[in-house]
């Protein structure tokens, strides 16, 4: 907002248009640099003019502003210092303002977002929280900024691998086992299979027996998949329902197994499919790129049949404008292929679709694997989290109300937080003990600096009537000014956030302004005897906690009110 301002005093001083000088504008790294800076590098090179010169010159037309804006050069920027007395209260008002954040940049276009797509018989495991927690964050940031965003739960419900449990469960399951703990039973099964078909390899034909005649609508195999899905969805919804996530639509793979014969046509008819040992491919020579497998040697099909149909579907059926793949980084290579083929049946395909990728979350420095047994239950490591966080909680408000309740949020929100807090690329080696810290770059302490605010609300504002007009000069002081800059910048970390498609901008911008506000709170007195003061000083403190509250549910972060 600041630096929009900024752009605004600057535009009539030099020969550049708004929308060329606002993407140029500057935070100063320093306060005592100002709150804005102009860098004249790229108007120095038009001038053909050293850039100090310019900064200089512009600095000096611009002197005549008087008090409200004061503009300097150093070196090569203009740097713009604002007035806390005329500019500290214009710039609470808009924050207080609802829709504070929000835009209309996506108006009119929809994107559909693919996230989550746990495999149905295996269990919801700590990794499968990145691809959950970053796609509802980006659903948030996307309706934030306009967009009409739609959540599509791809599940993994067909494929060679049921083949496999109902093999396994033939050979040694038992039904009541399995009725009574359908996850853990199905994991045992899966991981056994594999086990044994490293001594016995004809396994894997038994295997793919059982998957062909599920194809064909055996009764057995039919009735054992349905099992293996109802179980896996009440599960899985446990899941979701503590971690406040929800999906528009929740379609498996098998809903697709009729879209994809239409999809080989198509191909077929453009002329792209080739035979390759016996299989059927699209060459992607042109794009140095492996050749894409539509068709198995044996007349299945395969994952990238399958998502050439869901594109296809959810451009035409669904009417997306844009397609997001919240799917981990391993897969990079198949959505290159995948979005390849797609432009080679209609150009311009590929503008339209992104594989939002994200790196490996580990445990204890190990990578997780189903086949191996080597999983970590979600929901055994939320319950974990809880425990831990109510017993934090009970050490430091052991009076509160709605303390299990409350313990649920923190607990739940650090796991969250912890996660979106980092770059989606980079790999993620999970501490349960360092997610659950109330200090430093955890979910807990902007959990904490929330329900700082709303006490410090609470108690300035018992028996009081709505707030009055603030008084400037209670908003004047170095740290108050610092806080509303902070609070200024909330457009465009959800801009940023949203266009680059990584939550983690939001989530350090929480950090930043949760710092900046217990900076303020501890060196700024903001309920004093002075009522104009106190009045001012809570406003800006609502203005804080709105911001992180909202920042914090984008997330998919609860914000307790009291902890």
């Amino acid at each position: 907002m600041l630096l929009e301002w900024a752009a605004d005093y600057l535009a009539p001083y030099v020969p550049l248009s708004r929308g060329e000088i606002l993407p140029a504008m500057e935070r100063p790294p320093k306060p005592e640099l100002g709150d804005a800076a102009f860098p004249c590098f790229a108007l120095a090179k038009r001038l053909r003019r050293p850039p100090g010169e310019v900064a200089q010159e512009v600095a000096e037309k611009m002197r005549h502003l008087g008090s409200e804006v004061r503009a300097e050069a150093a070196g090569p920027y203009v740097n713009l210092h604002f007035s806390p007395n005329v500019w500290a209260v214009r710039l609470l008002n808009k924050v207080l303002e609802p829709g504070f954040g929000t835009s209309g940049a996506g108006q009119g276009k929809r994107v559909v977002i693919d996230m989550s797509s746990p495999n149905i018989a295996k269990p919801f495991g700590v990794g499968h929280l990145r691809s959950t927690m970053i796609g509802n964050a980006l659903a948030n940031l996307y309706r934030a900024s306009g967009y009409e965003a739609v959540t599509v739960n791809h599940l993994g419900d067909w494929g060679t691998q049921f083949g496999k449990l109902i093999a396994a469960f033939t050979r040694w399951g038992d039904r009541k086992t399995l009725e009574r703990d359908p996850m853990r039973e199905s994991l045992r099964l899966y991981m056994k299979f594999h086990e044994e078909a490293e001594e016995e390899p004809e396994l894997e034909d038994e295997a793919r027996e059982w998957f062909r005649k599920l194809e064909q609508g055996d009764e057995h195999a039919v009735s054992l998949r349905g099992f293996f899905v109802d179980a896996s969805l009440k599960e899985f919804n446990c899941v979701y329902s503590r971690l406040g996530v929800s999906f528009d639509y929740v379609l498996g793979e098998s809903f697709y197994n009729d879209k994809m014969s239409p999809v080989v046509e198509l191909l077929a008819q453009r002329g792209l499919l080739e035979d390759s040992d016996g299989a059927k491919v699209v060459r992607l020579d042109h794009l140095e790129l492996p050749p894409c497998i539509i068709m198995k040697s044996d007349g299945t099909t395969i994952y990238a049949t399958r998502d050439l149909a869901t594109a296809f579907y959810r451009t035409r059926e669904m009417g997306a404008d844009r397609l997001l793949y919240v799917v981990g980084a391993e897969q990079s290579l198949h959505f290159k292929q995948v979005f390849a083929v797609l432009d080679m049946v209609e150009e311009g395909w590929s503008a339209r679709c992104e594989h939002v990728a994200f790196g490996l979350m580990k445990f204890d420095g190990k990578k997780m694997s189903t086949r191996r047994g080597k999983v970590v239950f979600l929901d055994d490591v939320l319950n974990e989290a809880v425990r831990q966080a109510e017993a934090v909680i009970e050490a430091k408000n052991p009076t509160l109300l709605n303390r299990r309740e409350t313990a649920e949020a923190v607990g739940v929100g650090a796991i969250v937080f912890g996660d979106l807090r980092n770059s989606r690329m980079l790999e993620i080696d999970f501490s349960l003990e360092e997610t659950l810290r109330f200090e430093g770059d955890t979910g807990p302490y902007v959990q904490y600096a929330y329900a700082r605010a709303v006490t410090l609300l609470e108690k300035g504002m018992a028996g009081a009537e709505e707030f009055d007009e603030p008084a400037p000069e209670a908003l004047s002081g170095r740290l108050a000014w610092e806080c509303l800059k902070q609070l200024a910048g909330y457009p465009e970390a959800i801009r940023l956030a949203a266009e680059q498609n990584e939550p983690s901008v939001l989530a350090r911008y929480l950090l930043d302004t949760a710092r900046q506000f217990n900076r303020f709170y501890r060196h700024e007195r903001i309920l004093s005897t002075d009522r104009e003061e106190t009045h001012a000083r809570l406003m800006l403190t609502a203005a804080v906690a709105g911001v992180l509250k909202n920042g914090l549910e984008l997330l998919g972060v609860k914000a307790p009110r009291h902890i």
